[in-house]
């Protein structure tokens, strides 16, 4: 099943049919109504898979549920689509079904893009007291505990193969008889929990689950949905409470009943404060440093540069606090709170924010003035102060900086001679090249190597490495999915399959993942231009309401101009934007202005035409062309 994962569902497309390869299968793909032009993207790349589509996102189960009655295999596997398998996976879960004819179905062992093993790779059935350990952390204190660890089955061997009861729909391999006898994924479950489900519903009909140890794959996360978020959190438990209702009855039922009610505000709750910390604390915490800078060198000048000078308090109550919010105002467009931090994006919020402040202060009357040193050196020890908090979340590890070029590489590939040449010249498109150390050799030494592969867990730090980047061709996924684990905390991984169009990866089970890819980069998909375009769309909105009396007279329909200015503040519309939507560009809200001006009911302009003008408005993007645009359609921004 897959939803806006395109890259990573091209990535485990290569790796299941290099495992296909060794048993007669076929790859069926229920693509739930992605937005990202998956289909137009992946279909002609990989003839022999058979694609579905479906047009409404109809939820994890009853997608895989279309997709089985489409197969015609004695065994299924449903297989998320941010997975790397190894070429043997098939082959030893195929076996392990022969020699165990009392298995119903089965799963393997996961680790994540980072090289850690997953827990839900094994679990038993949820309980009141299971679910209570894992909500209050006694499961992550004890993680071997048989008592505390059972969700997880903490205490059996990960490298064993044990007889469990929940399998992960990441991976899950079942008979098809079975499936017909027990039913499949239950659409009660919309996502999360359908896995829980069917793995009772098989024991509950006289088969085991069974967990794997003999093969391993890599399953991302994060991607085909975003774990720790609040919806996560909802749904999950969510789905916990139909589990129950299901399949619980009298005082048991009731006791978890609440008990994953009282989880799902407990849950709600920490969520809710992670996010309050992560998207306001920072800012907040900025807000205090700011304040506390222009108060300290307000304090300095008039007790030791300008003695004679006393500044009203109610003047300084007013001015300070505006000061920050300008320059976190200032901050924020500079992307100072994206994603990743960049030290540029600091320098730049500072110097927009003092050159703001003093504007603002030069047209201010003299009896609100004060002196320009306090807005200068507030500013600069403003700066000071936050690029020390940075330094300091950054060594916590919560906070992380982009991989961007760099005058010190620290990148390896591992490929061979002309797989290397490949990702050396995909990186070279995207400015990337600079950062490359050199070849991890895969098959033995040779002239144009820096190391072997075998040799890379003593060899990454010698070099300054960072990053490894996998290619799949000659050297096996298993091989891959082995030195991932071996180098678990020592290097940041990537993986592409030669001759593929990106390179993904993920960091860790819980963050979204990394991607190149060979499609164009949108100037209009980058944080700081979808930012600049929604200020300047609301500030246009708001000069428009303000001057409404006048617009009756410059506009040809002036009330129309009214209910769009509206519209674009409420988030609904924006000013200037594509003539037809479409899936393959950045998403915009829908616009009252094509590239080229006025939009049209039956347009001159072909329908190529048409798409190339918006593909170059995506790709070239600029704020100040989105101004010069309304300014020349000025009249016809009623329409």
């Amino acid at each position: 099943m897959n939803y806006n994962v395109k890259y990573f569902l091209e990535q485990c497309l290569h790796a299941v049919l290099k495992a296909a390869e060794l048993v007669d299968a076929e790859v069926i793909v229920v693509d739930n109504h992605s937005t990202d032009d998956s289909l137009h993207y992946l279909a002609p790349k990989f003839r022999q898979v058979q694609f579905l589509k479906n047009a409404t996102n109809t939820g994890f189960g009853k997608a895989c549920n279309r997709g089985l009655a489409e197969a015609k295999g004695e065994y299924i596997l449903f297989l998320n689509p941010d997975t790397l398998v190894a070429e043997d996976s098939f082959v030893k879960c195929l076996s392990f079904f022969h020699s165990h004819p009392d298995c119903g179905a089965l799963g393997v062992k996961m680790i994540d893009g980072s090289g850690a093993f997953l827990k839900e790779s094994k679990r038993a059935f949820p309980s009141p007291l299971t679910s209570l350990f894992k909500l209050f952390g006694f499961s992550r204190l004890f993680p071997t505990s048989k008592l505390f660890s059972r969700y997880h089955l903490g205490h059996l061997d990960k490298e064993q193969n044990h007889e469990v009861d929940v399998l992960a729909g990441a991976f899950l391999m079942v008979r098809h008889d079975v499936l017909q006898k027990v039913g499949s994924f239950d659409e009660a479950f919309f996502m999360y929990g359908e896995d829980v489900d069917l793995s009772y519903r098989i024991q509950k009909a006289g088969y085991k689950n069974y967990y794997v140890a003999d093969t391993t794959i890599i399953h991302f996360k994060g991607e085909s949905t975003k774990r720790g978020s609040l919806n996560y959190v909802r749904m999950f438990y969510q789905a916990m409470s139909v589990f129950v209702r299901k399949h619980y009855g009298g005082v048991r039922a009731g006791v978890f009943h609440f008990s994953i009610q009282l989880a799902i505000w407990i849950r709600a709750f920490i969520s809710l404060l992670t996010k309050a910390l992560t998207f306001i604390g920072i800012p907040v915490i900025d807000a205090i440093f700011i304040l506390f800078s222009f108060w300290l060198v307000k304090e300095v000048w008039v007790n030791y540069v300008r003695t004679d000078i006393v500044y009203p308090g109610k003047l300084l109550q007013v001015s300070f606090p505006a000061f920050t919010l300008i320059y976190l105002t200032a901050a924020y467009y500079a992307g100072l709170y994206d994603r990743y931090y960049k030290s540029a994006n600091l320098i730049r919020s500072t110097l927009i924010a003092t050159v703001s402040l003093l504007t603002i202060y030069a047209l201010l009357p003299e009896t609100l003035r004060f002196s320009r040193a306090i807005v200068a050196f507030g500013a600069l020890l403003a700066f000071v102060l936050i690029a020390l908090q940075r330094m300091v979340l950054i060594k916590a590890g919560l906070l992380q900086q982009p991989f961007e070029p760099s005058s010190k590489p620290d990148l390896l590939i591992a490929a061979t001679r002309d797989e290397y040449m490949g990702v050396k010249n995909f990186l070279q498109k995207k400015g990337l090249d600079r950062r490359i150390i050199g070849r991890v050799g895969i098959n033995g030494m040779a002239d144009d190597v820096v190391t072997r592969f075998d040799q890379l867990h003593n060899t990454a730090k010698v070099l300054h490495a960072r990053e490894l980047i996998f290619c799949a061709g000659t050297l096996s996924y298993k091989q891959i999915i082995s030195q991932t684990q071996a180098l678990h905390n020592g290097l940041k991984f990537r993986f592409h399959a030669y001759g593929s169009c990106s390179i993904i990866g993920s960091d860790a089970s819980t963050a979204g993942g990394e991607i190149l890819s060979s499609e164009t980069d949108f100037a209009l998909a980058k944080s700081s231009n979808k930012r600049l375009k929604r200020l300047l769309d609301v500030v246009i909105a708001l000069v428009f309401l303000l001057s409404f009396p006048l617009q009756l007279f410059l506009v040809e329909r002036p009330f129309h101009l009214l209910r769009n200015s509206l519209q674009v503040i409420l988030g609904k519309k924006t000013w200037v934007g594509y003539s037809k939507a479409s899936l393959s560009l950045p998403p915009l809200r829908t616009s009252v202005l094509a590239p080229n001006g006025k939009r049209e009911a039956k347009p001159a302009a072909t329908i190529e035409n048409r798409q190339l003008l918006d593909y170059w408005y995506a790709r070239n993007y600029e704020p100040l062309q989105d101004v010069k645009t309304i300014l020349r359609h000025y009249p016809d921004l009623g329409s």
